[in-house]
């Protein structure tokens, strides 16, 4: 998934076959998931957690 244009600066692999991209801003670019199908129970849905302060 790209969420915006830019050159890429920095990638950490989060969990293993998931790479998350970052600009030189420190903002992520793209997150990219290795062999999907094997880290995705059902493909017709998407579920994501928001970490960060309250």
């Amino acid at each position: 998934m790209i969420f915006r244009e830019g050159p890429v600066v920095e990638s950490d692999e989060i969990r293993e076959g998931i790479i998350i991209d970052y600009g030189k801003d420190g903002r992520i670019v793209s997150v990219e998931v290795l062999d999907a199908s094997e880290h995705i129970l059902d493909p017709r849905t998407m579920t994501y957690e928001v970490r960060g302060a309250a």
